[in-house]
């Protein structure tokens, strides 16, 4: 048994298999798949197993016109003849504007919703979109076992605990800021995204060091996008800490505020639709903000650092480091980076999500 995988070992086999379109089974007793990478084959056998269901937030029932009786999300009753593109409208949003009328809609109101919970938490973790067709199973374990399914307890795809992160390699790294840079790479326990650290310089360990938690942006820290100021926060950062001689960059790999990449892009089509940052979110089916900044307190305490001086525009930062044990002795302003393509952006961080501007 020693070689048999531990719940978190599962849990990534779970995200990884979702992402390919393989379902998995939760041990309350349900059949789980991705709606984003669901195929025909697979939908049609589904239909044939039963009553089922597609799981959806209720950012998302809410764009839907459908009543989210569970509160945080909602169970829409899946039709028999259910096609694989009426699937896609649901989850996706893309085709909302030109096809608004889904339903009839039927969302259910019987049996707990905490396995379409779990479903959703597992969907959202493996950056898919937040919508995941579901069925009752008699017997989970033996199902999966003839299947050849991962089979994941309920309790573990909702558990919040924050993955331990182990130090693999710190190397020096002369940067265009700093000369006395230094990379140290931070790798997860429950196999996700590595998560980097930018030391400039020699910080001492027991005083505030200047820091900034800074959220991996492949748009704009290396494509130059003008639609958010990232790249300018990420160049201002480094090289305010370069001029002070000391510092330390967290660089974070939750892409789109936590939503990945691939629905960064979703969320940046429907701005184009005239929807704002935090409307594009919801439309999706995401929170305003899917980020965990524990992580860089995390990192941080490893480094050996307990206070800083926090490189930010955003109060939540400084509460969650504040709440994670790292104390902000100060909130160092960095207003950098707005032009005439994401004035409106900046504006809706102030306006909707508390940002300093």
């Amino acid at each position: 048994m020693g070689f048999a995988p531990d719940i978190t070992e599962r849990l990534a086999r779970a995200r990884a298999d979702l992402r390919m379109g393989v379902p998995v089974v939760l041990e309350s007793g349900a059949l789980v798949l991705a709606a984003e990478t669901l195929n025909a084959a697979r939908l049609a056998e589904v239909r044939a197993m039963g009553a089922a269901s597609i799981a959806i937030t209720s950012h998302r029932a809410s764009t839907l016109k459908v009543a989210a009786y569970d509160g945080d999300l909602t169970r829409i009753a899946l039709p028999v003849d259910a096609a694989l593109t009426w699937v896609r409208g649901i989850a996706d949003p893309a085709d909302d504007l030109r096809q608004p009328m889904k339903g009839p809609l039927h969302a259910r109101r019987e049996g707990s919703a905490e396995p379409a919970r779990a479903a959703i938490a597992l969907t959202k973790a493996a950056r898919l979109l937040p919508a995941a067709i579901m069925v009752d199973l008699p017997n989970p374990v033996s199902f999966a076992q003839s299947h050849n399914l991962t089979v994941v307890p309920d309790s573990a795809a909702l558990a919040t605990d924050l993955s331990p992160l182990d130090p693999i390699i710190a190397a020096r790294m002369p940067l265009d800021a700093s000369e006395a840079g230094r990379l140290h790479i931070f790798r997860p326990h429950d196999g996700a995204e590595e998560h980097y650290a930018v030391e400039i310089g020699q910080p001492p360990r027991d005083k505030p060091v200047l820091a900034r938690l800074h959220s991996a942006c492949f748009t704009g820290d290396v494509l130059g996008s003008l639609k958010c100021d990232c790249g300018p926060q990420l160049r201002g950062a480094l090289a305010q800490m370069g001029q002070e001689g000391a510092g330390v960059l967290l660089y974070l790999n939750q892409e789109g505020r936590g939503i990945g990449l691939a629905n960064k892009m979703r969320a940046y089509s429907l701005q184009d639709q005239g929807f704002d940052t935090v409307e594009a979110n919801h439309r999706l089916g995401f929170e305003d903000d899917e980020r965990d900044f524990r992580i860089g307190a995390e990192i941080l305490r490893r480094m050996g650092f307990s206070s800083v001086r926090l490189l930010t525009n955003n109060p939540a930062k400084v509460a969650r480091m504040n709440d994670s044990g790292i104390e902000v002795v100060e909130r160092v302003a960095l207003k950098v980076g707005e032009n005439r393509h994401n004035h409106h952006y900046l504006a809706t961080k102030a306006s909707k999500s508390g940002h300093l501007l």
